[in-house]
């Protein structure tokens, strides 16, 4: 794959975690299932940009965000019974 893709994966994974904190600042009403989507699929995406360049602490991060935003999925997904 190349180094281009591989950026260009990390960088829509960042654009995922600035949505996301856009939609939570103007939203008149959260959607805690759509929030934790948008922060769970950018964090996995940039894991796997961070395989390619990896760095430990980049990692550490993503992974503890996408832990956080899977525990939100599903408590949401429970509150509203899907």
């Amino acid at each position: 794959m190349s180094m281009a893709l591989v950026d260009g994966i990390g960088l829509l994974g960042s654009t995922l975690f600035i949505i996301a904190y856009i939609y939570s600042n103007v939203a008149k009403r959260l959607n805690f299932i759509v929030f934790n989507l948008l922060n769970l699929v950018g964090a996995f995406l940039l894991i796997y940009s961070l395989t390619v360049h990896f760095n430990l602490a980049a990692m550490f991060l993503e992974v503890c965000w996408a832990l956080i935003a899977i525990f939100g999925l599903v408590k949401a997904m429970r509150s509203q019974g899907v």
